[in-house]
């Protein structure tokens, strides 16, 4: 007799699918990745710095996944094409890269404005925009973007961040009007993370009085870890999800909703 399949478990298999992540050389965009890749996605990782994403690729291989990566993420057609030269068009995407110059208001340049808007905001738009006539060939695909607590609250030193994280939540909104249609299939959802240790946070886990005050301002009373991203990155990328867009997710261990 052959083994019935379990409907559940194949809601979240991404079996065939293939997914690219920006800022996948380390801390948010690599721990998705790997969740991806361990859910049974192909992963074409992308970022600045090549030998970073050399180790992430050999150590996602390492475990049995396919995987690739682009290290020029300024010509965004270029890495577009480039991305669909190794497993095929991308059925997921994950707009992680990000930067967060923690700049005080008399000290932002309008280069430093510029560039935060351009990376964390307008990135991911022209990326998608780039990526998603294939998946609507296919009438199936997934956009998640790296929304922030910053998207709803105001933090010292954080225009600019804030400012582009807002924009994300709302670009979130705008994609899932354009290409969420039944007839479309292409969902669009954000992850607000809290506070994970990443190369945007190194500086405040560093001060241990800080990173406890910020633990005691959530729910649970902990500050994220990496394993906290593998379900909810999961759920998003398939078809367990399929019913859901223009939403925003807050990762934060209940930070928002005190």
């Amino acid at each position: 007799m052959t083994e019935k399949a379990n409907p559940i478990t194949s809601l979240f298999g991404l079996d065939g699918k293939v997914a690219f992540i920006t800022g996948a050389s380390s801390g948010i965009g690599l721990t998705m990745a790997r969740s991806l890749a361990n859910a049974g996605a192909s992963v074409v990782l992308s970022a600045r710095r090549a030998e970073l994403l050399e180790t992430a690729v050999s150590d996602i291989q390492a475990d049995g996944a396919q995987a690739a990566y682009v290290a020029e993420i300024d010509q965004l057609p270029k890495i577009a094409d480039e991305a669909a030269g190794f497993f095929g068009s991308p059925d997921i995407l994950v707009n992680a890269a990000g930067i967060n110059p923690r700049q005080g208001w008399d000290e932002i340049s309008p280069e430093t404005w510029n560039r935060t808007i351009q990376l964390n905001l307008s990135a991911p738009f022209f990326l998608a925009r780039l990526l998603v006539p294939a998946m609507l060939e296919k009438r199936w695909g997934k956009i998640i973007n790296i929304a922030s607590l910053q998207s709803v609250r105001a933090f010292p030193n954080g225009a600019p961040y804030g400012a582009s994280k807002g924009g994300v939540m709302q670009l979130t909104r705008a994609m899932a009007e354009a290409w969420s249609s039944d007839q479309q299939g292409v969902t669009c959802n954000a992850i607000a993370p809290g506070f994970f240790k990443t190369g945007l946070t190194e500086s405040l886990f560093d001060q241990e009085t800080v990173i406890d005050s910020l633990a005691k301002q959530t729910i649970i009373g902990r500050n994220g870890e990496p394993e906290d991203l593998y379900g909810v990155t999961v759920f998003l990328a398939s078809t367990a999800s399929d019913y859901i867009t223009g939403q925003t997710i807050f990762l934060d261990g209940g930070w928002t909703a005190k």
